[in-house]
């Protein structure tokens, strides 16, 4: 079975900061992939490049085997790819509600459609009781989940979340664990940053490492985590799994 996301020698660079040099990876249907590394490794700009943010200088991006390359964020959207930022990013004057309705709207003109698809996404992400409020009352934990229902309203076949546990307690870092997985249960694949490498380990099915915007190491979690490679590039020599 052809994977969902192939990507094959991807490549961007700033003026002259390479900060994609050639990676490839593929996503596999229903797979949680952990993206790790350094600050600075490529990790936000592989993903910006993938949901159409930045223009590839070079390599291809193929969905369910269809090239999308350098395609613009709301073709990208429509092709079923969303992604959340690292800082949250709501219409901070509208609720809970309107903000999930917008990012409904991509895929129907009629307000009332949009707006179940928006109560069926804050049910799942367990917003309910705060549809109503104005999103810049919204603590930390609440706005990133946020970030999670918006893009589940655009109905998609991949997330990529960048740091989504980043400014969490460790009671809300593990809810917040467990809605990945619900997402995931429900058919979503996964493209997972985080540097919070127990949760990291705890949730993805399989782990690519990124330095200085080349892929370092790839595979499954503990393999990754014991790599002398990884550990020297990234982890640090006093790194221990829990």
């Amino acid at each position: 079975m052809e994977p969902l996301l192939k990507v094959t020698n991807l490549k961007k660079s700033f003026g002259g900061v390479h900060a994609l040099k050639d990676v490839s990876l593929d996503l596999d249907r229903g797979e949680i992939l952990g993206l790790i590394g350094p600050n600075g490794s490529g990790k936000s700009t592989f993903v910006n490049t993938i949901a159409g943010l930045y223009r590839p200088d070079g390599g291809n991006v193929l969905l369910e085997g269809v090239d999308v390359t350098a395609q613009a964020p709301p073709e990208m959207a429509r092709h079923g790819v969303a992604r959340t930022f690292q800082s949250s990013r709501p219409f901070l004057n509208l609720s809970v509600l309107e903000n999930v309705t917008i990012a409904a709207l991509l895929h129907t003109s009629r307000t009332v459609e949009a707006e179940a698809v928006a109560l069926e996404c804050i049910e799942m992400t367990g917003l309910k009781s705060s549809m109503h409020l104005k999103s810049a009352s919204l603590p930390v934990e609440k706005r990133k989940r946020l970030d999670l229902c918006r893009a589940l309203a655009l109905k998609p076949k991949l997330i990529m979340l960048d740091e989504c546990l980043a400014g969490l307690n460790p009671h809300e870092m593990e809810e917040g664990l467990e809605l990945v997985r619900k997402i995931n249960r429900s058919g979503i694949s996964v493209i997972f940053i985080e540097h919070v490498m127990k949760a990291v380990v705890a949730l993805c099915h399989r782990l690519v490492v990124l330095n200085q915007g080349e892929l370092l190491a790839e595979g499954a979690p503990e393999a990754v985590m014991a790599n002398e490679k990884v550990i020297t590039a990234y982890l640090g020599e006093g790194y221990k799994r829990a």
